[in-house]
């Protein structure tokens, strides 16, 4: 996995949203078993301590649950992860929208631009 961190915010809230994308965007699948703390620390490069709050958060939020004798798995959860997908896009579009606002453009101009967009001939439609 590839784990960036900033110096913004803190390691675990971080962690906690790389899961989530990680689980949103199919890295994860529905039921996988995940590594275990030391494992993900040392991946991540942070303390096993930090790593095991986020992933105490992740299962309080149902997006993880624990097996004692087999580790953590993925929810299979189908619409818990497809909301949690809406939150991030969201979000996403949220901060868009204000930066552009920021930068003078209405809601209205601001969706004209991305339907204008080109991505270099990589046309998702």
């Amino acid at each position: 996995m590839d784990w960036k961190f900033s110096s913004d915010r803190a390691i675990y809230s971080q962690i906690v949203e790389q899961i989530k994308l990680f689980i949103v965007s199919g890295y994860f699948a529905k039921g996988d078993k995940i590594a275990s703390v030391r494992e993900l620390a040392a991946d991540a490069g942070v303390n096993p301590n930090t790593m095991q709050k986020a992933l105490t958060e992740l299962e309080r939020d149902g997006l993880l649950y624990s097996s004692r004798t087999s580790g953590r798995f993925i929810t299979d959860d189908s619409e818990l992860i497809a909301s949690t997908k809406k939150e991030f896009a969201d979000e996403k579009i949220a901060d868009f929208l204000l930066s552009m606002k920021k930068l003078g453009y209405t809601r209205q101009e601001s969706i004209q631009l991305i339907e204008n967009y080109d991505i270099g001939g990589k046309d998702d439609e």
